[in-house]
């Protein structure tokens, strides 16, 4: 056996049924398409949510909510973690850039440290945003924390 007699398995190809050939071919007149309505018609795409003429599910939904196009985003960062990644890396000062290195926050990312957990250390910390609790512990700590 070599690539010159390899065959389909037989019965498995058979060939594709031409529709609108004409009486002859048993698929002509309306072709496999009914007796009017709008599928019978050339041109026909059914748009998406189409129920049939019934009322669609996103019209008889009530509309709820509003999105403030204004908000702005954080990414919550505590204390304990802060903490943790200052004893590790031995930092006395940890900005945007360490918890990038870190991989705790991404490229675009805003910072907003919140106060859960504690400071031990004396340590500067650099974020878009701070809690008034997380502010007070890092003060409380003789820490710095400053607004970017």
């Amino acid at each position: 056996m070599d690539l010159s007699n390899l065959k389909p398995a037989k019965g498995s190809v058979h060939s594709e049924r031409r529709i609108g050939r004409g009486p002859g071919s048993g698929l002509g007149g309306t072709s496999t398409r009914g007796h009017k309505g709008a599928k019978a018609r050339s041109g026909y795409s059914q748009k998406v949510g189409f129920e049939g003429g019934q009322m669609p599910l996103q019209r008889r939904l009530p509309k709820w909510g509003f999105k403030n196009i204004n908000r702005v985003e954080y990414k919550a960062i505590n204390l304990d973690t802060i903490q943790a990644l200052a004893s590790a890396k031995n930092l006395d000062k940890v900005s945007v850039e360490d918890l990038r290195a870190a991989h705790l926050i991404s490229k675009k990312d805003l910072v907003k440290v919140l106060g859960n957990g504690q400071i031990t250390s004396k340590l500067t910390v650099e974020a878009n945003a701070f809690s008034k609790s997380a502010e007070k512990a890092i003060v409380e700590a003789g820490g710095n924390a400053v607004k970017l």
